[in-house]
């Protein structure tokens, strides 16, 4: 099997959480992937815990949204970019890129100020992936968005 090379951004689905696509920043500097929600809550179903939590999975756009629920599958302190230490839940959801779909441990946290929704980790990519820093979409780009094409006013 061949390993794709991916972009330095690309489109990713979470078909399990209803998410059809978010533009995510390829970030080998972080270990574990992380995604943009809100409304994050935990809730006790029999023995199982589960995360229930929102997203707005396209980059301005607050009014599409979709509400998720997955296992709550660890919690852990996270170091982000700014050093801030913040204890997250992780879930493990498989996430499709490209022709691959393969299960990766997505942290969730607030990325409202961020330029991206989604940071896809160095842990998700391990030895699945190559990665060409010069390029955007190379497994993606059927799901980028179309551009809207602009009308001419009349002279």
């Amino acid at each position: 099997m061949q390993i794709p090379t991916i972009g330095w951004r690309e489109w990713i689905a979470f078909p399990d959480l209803g998410i059809e696509k978010v533009k995510a920043k390829v970030d080998t500097g972080a270990r574990t992937s992380s995604l943009h929600a809100f409304d994050v809550e935990t809730v006790q179903r029999g023995s199982q815990t589960i995360v229930r939590f929102t997203v707005h999975p396209l980059q301005r756009d607050i009014k599409t949204t979709v509400i998720c629920e997955a296992p709550l599958h660890d919690e852990r302190w996270i170091r982000s970019s700014n050093g801030k230490r913040e204890m997250r839940p992780i879930i493990l959801v498989d996430a499709v890129i490209g022709e691959g779909r393969w299960p990766i441990e997505l942290t969730l946290t607030s990325r409202d100020t961020m330029g991206f929704r989604m940071l896809l980790g160095r842990q998700a990519i391990r030895k699945r992936c190559i990665i060409d820093p010069s390029q955007s979409y190379l497994v993606s780009r059927h799901l980028k968005p179309k551009k809207k094409k602009r009308r001419r006013k009349p002279a």
